[in-house]
């Protein structure tokens, strides 16, 4: 079986058709699924290493070509970029494309100040797109109700890819409202728009964790508690530490959603995702985090990561996404976790599940949602000298 070959017969996208299927992928056997991914990247690693000489050079030092890709055993040869690659000044080297081809820059700061740029052109922006708002259909079924939006509008930080992301969901729901502007966020007005939505909709909360942390810690603060909706999700994106290092407790959290906003906890949905990939890891009402079935996760040994280790076991996280046309997505993070053994979900769907861990020891802390809160409490502190207090302190 060729699947790749037989859709492109027909002038079909293997990775659209793919994406378009995700649902019935997710049924299928987990050796079935490896087949049809192993094409698929095959394919698209032939692409980049027929378009991008500075690829290909990476291959020939490692002494690989698509030849040698013929099994799924045998994806763990294919050559990966350090995602700290993306921040070099030559990072335009990593296109597979013309750099006039390049339709959006996508950003992300670490606490060094320097950037990590992903470019993308306009069929990767076409499956980037595809598969997210797939991904959140298959996961979430949004159609209606409203979502209050704890980030700022992508109009203030157009580049920031979490908000970029997060974003996406705005055309699911009936309406929604950013309660971040000007790089600052008034808990109090946080609630009282949900306690005006009450009967109206089904109100959803969207946004990093530590500004939904903010928001608990508010109503904890004030003695607030807010009966949420059965259906409401709580829906979060950007990793669970503070731009200070303090971790924010996932079942704490979770238990105070319970208490403060009366959640289901199972609605509360986590997901994993890097500016530098197009994929999102989503968790389901079991809380684990699904990979698309398009997307492949190799865990390598941090002593050697040219050594992958087996499920179940710690390493770094390394990733194959073959929707990315304009630089080759074979990227080896920073991050630390692990992939689950079971490869049955209770939720029903079938693939991989990531279990994300921390970032790498030692490796800058930085990403959109730590900026996003360095930019809001540096912002806040400037409004407010340490000798005064916000309004909405204390009421």
């Amino acid at each position: 079986m060729n699947l790749v070959k037989d859709i492109k017969s027909f002038g079909f996208s293997p990775v659209s058709s793919m994406i378009s299927s995700s649902s019935e992928l997710f049924k299928l056997p987990y050796e079935e699924i490896c087949k049809i991914k192993t094409e698929i990247i095959k394919e698209n690693f032939s692409y980049h290493f027929e378009k991008n000489e500075f690829y290909r050079d990476v291959c020939k030092q490692k002494d690989v070509t698509p030849d040698d890709i013929n099994s799924f055993e045998d994806l763990i040869k294919i050559p990966l970029i350090p995602v700290r690659t993306f921040k070099e000044a030559n990072s335009h080297h990593l296109l597979s494309c013309k750099l006039s081809e390049i339709e959006f820059e996508m950003r992300s700061t670490g606490t060094s100040g320097i950037p990590s740029v992903s470019r993308r052109d306009s069929k990767t922006i076409d499956y980037a797109t595809e598969g997210i708002v797939k991904m959140y259909r298959e996961f979430f079924k949004i159609s209606k109700g409203v979502g209050m939006f704890l980030f700022p509008p992508t109009e203030e930080m157009p580049e920031m890819g979490m908000i970029k992301v997060l974003n996406i969901t705005a055309g699911l729901f009936d309406g929604t409202r950013n309660m971040v502007k000007k790089v600052s966020f008034n808990p109090q007005e946080a609630v009282e728009v949900l306690q005006s939505w009450e009967g109206k909709h089904v109100r959803n909360i969207v946004g990093p964790p530590f500004l939904i942390y903010k928001l608990l810690s508010y109503m904890i603060d004030n003695d607030i508690k807010i009966k949420l909706d059965k259906k409401s999700l709580i829906i979060t994106l950007g990793g669970w530490k503070k731009f200070t290092g303090k971790e924010i407790p996932r079942n704490e959290f979770n238990a105070l959603c319970a208490e403060y906003l009366g959640m289901n906890p199972n609605n509360v949905r986590d997901m994993y995702g890097l500016v530098e990939a197009n994929m999102l890891a989503i968790e389901c009402e079991q809380q684990e985090k699904h990979l698309p079935p398009w997307v492949h996760i190799s865990v390598r040994n941090p002593r050697n990561v040219l050594e992958e280790v087996n499920p179940g076991e710690r390493g770094v996280v390394a990733i194959y996404d073959p929707t990315s046309l304009s630089y080759p997505g074979y990227i080896l993070t920073e991050d630390v976790g692990y992939i689950k053994t079971d490869m049955n979900c209770e939720c029903g769907r079938v693939g991989q599940k990531l279990t994300y861990i921390s970032r790498i020891p030692g490796v800058e802390v930085g990403c959109c949602a730590i900026n996003l809160e360095k930019y809001i409490e540096e912002n806040e502190s400037k409004r407010c000298p340490d000798d005064a207090t916000p309004e909405w302190i204390g009421v």
